[in-house]
């Protein structure tokens, strides 16, 4: 199966186009419908800032006298998890950047972006029988017809499989790097882009339509089958514990390594685009000031994870255990 914190960036911006183009009305009502995500109560506002606690993986990277951050996040959570604990507020506190894979704060511009993509015209056609499929699995999520029309199968795709898990509340709406996005822009900080929008769905979309429709295929395959929810599950508890020894160890339990053709789609999911990412977060941090660089946790992992490249920069990398 493929990983569903990869899935759950695109998820994300194609719900925030969604949003835009065709209303709020995007999870319809019925008794079979996953229930859309509500803002917060001011109960459950102040319960979750007194629970607050750490969750994910961080690193303290240092060079030439300072201090930077990287973060790995999630991008499909609970609510009650987009509150940072103790120790990621006071990195937050001190950041002079946040630096995201992305800046999801703004939907609108998100969605603006999106449709003047370029990468949108490169979706390919689908199959006759691949598109019933997407049109069931979007109507058994309750979203729009519209999104067919919006959305390049792989987006669609894309955000199908991130929505495994909203029925256990398990949602892209309270997506780790929107809260801290929210928070950064709130307290004036500057947030960066670490990749653009035609880079994220060019690399979701692949070179050619045969990796666009193996994408989509194999997507659809694991949500009907029953095999995402329990990845949802599981990289959401890998991602709440800070198990960092699961982390490590998810290309023996992601089902995603099977075949060559699965081995590269991975590689050009994470590998590809960490080198970029390094060499960006290595410029901010140059630039003077202390930068928390936010982004998936499977960027973080492997010889080619951003932990390991900024090491080979030439900086001290060491793990932030956060207090249990």
């Amino acid at each position: 199966m493929f990983s569903t914190a990869l899935r759950g960036l695109a998820a994300a911006l194609g719900l925030a186009a969604a949003a835009c183009l065709v209303g709020p009305a995007a999870a319809q009502e019925g008794a079979a419908c996953p229930p859309a995500a509500q803002p917060p109560s001011a109960a459950q506002q102040q319960a979750a800032e007194r629970q607050a606690r750490d969750r994910g993986f961080l690193w303290r990277i240092e060079q030439g006298g300072r201090t930077s951050w990287l973060y790995g996040t999630i991008h499909v959570a609970r609510y009650e998890w987009t509150v940072p604990g103790p120790q990621l507020a006071a990195v937050l506190r001190q950041a002079r950047v946040l630096a995201l894979e992305i800046d999801l704060g703004d939907p609108q511009a998100l969605a603006d972006a999106l449709l003047a993509s370029p990468a949108l015209a490169g979706g390919g056609t689908l199959p006759p029988a691949m598109r019933e499929r997407l049109a069931r699995r979007l109507a058994a999520e309750c979203l729009p017809p519209a999104l067919a029309d919006l959305l390049p199968p792989t987006l669609q795709a894309a955000t199908l499989g991130a929505l495994a898990g909203r029925r256990e509340g398990l949602d892209p709406a309270w997506a780790i790097d929107m809260a801290l996005s929210t928070r950064a822009h709130a307290a004036r900080k500057r947030v960066v882009a670490l990749e653009s929008l035609a880079d994220q769905l060019a690399a979701l979309q692949g070179s050619d339509s045969t990796e666009s429709l193996r994408f989509v295929e194999r997507t659809l395959d694991d949500l009907d089958s029953g095999r995402a929810l329990p990845q949802v599950r599981r990289i959401a508890e890998v991602w709440a514990r800070g198990d960092h020894g699961e982390l490590d160890r998810w290309p023996d339990w992601c089902d995603c390594l099977d075949s060559p053709a699965d081995r590269a789609l991975m590689h050009r999911l994470l590998d590809e685009r960490n080198g970029a990412m390094a060499e960006r977060i290595d410029a901010l941090h140059r630039e003077g000031g202390a930068v928390l660089a936010a982004v998936g946790a499977l960027h973080m992992t492997g010889p080619q994870g951003l932990p390991a490249l900024l090491a080979a920069r030439g900086y001290r990398v060491e793990r932030v255990p956060f207090a249990r």
